[in-house]
């Protein structure tokens, strides 16, 4: 796997709006008050608080009990689940999601954040969390020797996963999205109590079917082939089939906050972070 583009990310930070409860302690601040390092506001003292976060030099000119409260430094845990299944074998697909998936993590480890990376296709095979840079080329040696193989079920490995993870963290899905529309939507709310951003990676010729004449198509995934002649009309019916189930994962992604971003695998890698990080919604400016 080419590296060189994981510096280009250095301008990139991973911060998002909802904040994360774990015991790992990294750079990430929480909206939630608590015992942090810095004081955001004064309230007046209620019965049970802690005597130690009384200001005394304000009850020296109030003569009334005022406590800090303070912002809790949180970590973020980002967990990377990547789509393994055959389907992700057409052309570069899997190179190009591996190459996504290990510039999350690389932004992760950077700001002394952990991370994991998950390959899933009917089942997810759940990596462990770890940070470090010694963990991410470890993942990168392990994602150049992965061959895509197997079925794909979104809804399943969604369920997996969220008994797997219990923290509200950072998830990241690349995938071709190119199973049943109704387990990938089951899936995406299965994974909404996270801050969710969706990357959807094709080929070029998924997109517009850059094919012509009596062709015979195999299914990478079930091996099932099918024999039909590609015409002006069925491009165009197959373009439009593909806009529909894109536009069915936007607004599933929409409903429930998450963001959902389409690239070709002849997009500039740096390019496809650029626009997660300048659309996303999970992102704070």
């Amino acid at each position: 796997m080419d590296t060189d583009f994981l510096a280009e990310l250095d301008r990139f930070t991973l911060l998002v709006r909802k904040r994360v409860s774990t015991t790992y302690t990294g750079a990430r601040r929480s909206v939630k008050v608590g015992r942090g390092i810095s004081t955001v506001g004064y309230r007046e003292y209620r019965k049970g608080d802690d005597f130690k976060f009384v200001d005394w030099k304000v009850y020296g000119r109030t003569e009334k009990l005022y406590v800090r409260e303070h912002e809790e430094e949180r970590s973020l845990s980002v967990h990377i689940l990547l789509d393994a299944s055959s389907s992700m074998g057409f052309g570069e697909k899997f190179a190009f999601a591996s190459m996504v998936s290990v510039g999350f993590a690389y932004m992760a480890i950077k700001e002394n954040e952990k991370f994991s990376i998950s390959k899933f296709g009917e089942m997810l095979d759940p990596g462990e969390t770890k940070g470090g840079r010694r963990n991410l080329f470890l993942a990168m040696d392990d994602l150049d020797r992965t061959a895509p193989s197997g079925g794909t079920d979104f809804k399943r490995m969604a369920e997996q996963f969220d008994l797997y993870i219990r923290s509200t963290s950072l998830v990241v899905v690349v995938s071709d999205f190119l199973d049943d529309v109704e387990k990938l939507i089951a899936g995406i709310y299965k994974l909404s109590t996270h801050d969710l951003i969706l990357i959807q990676i094709l080929d070029p010729a998924e997109m517009a079917l850059d094919f012509e004449g009596d062709l015979r198509f195999i299914d990478m995934e079930s091996e099932e082939s099918v024999m039909t002649r590609v015409t002006p009309e069925v491009r165009e019916d197959y373009v439009e089939r593909m806009r529909e189930h894109g536009a069915r994962i936007r607004e599933a992604c929409s409903a429930v906050g998450a963001d959902f971003f389409t690239y070709s695998t002849d997009t500039p890698i740096f390019e496809a972070f650029n626009d997660v990080h300048r659309r996303a919604k999970v992102w704070r400016s």
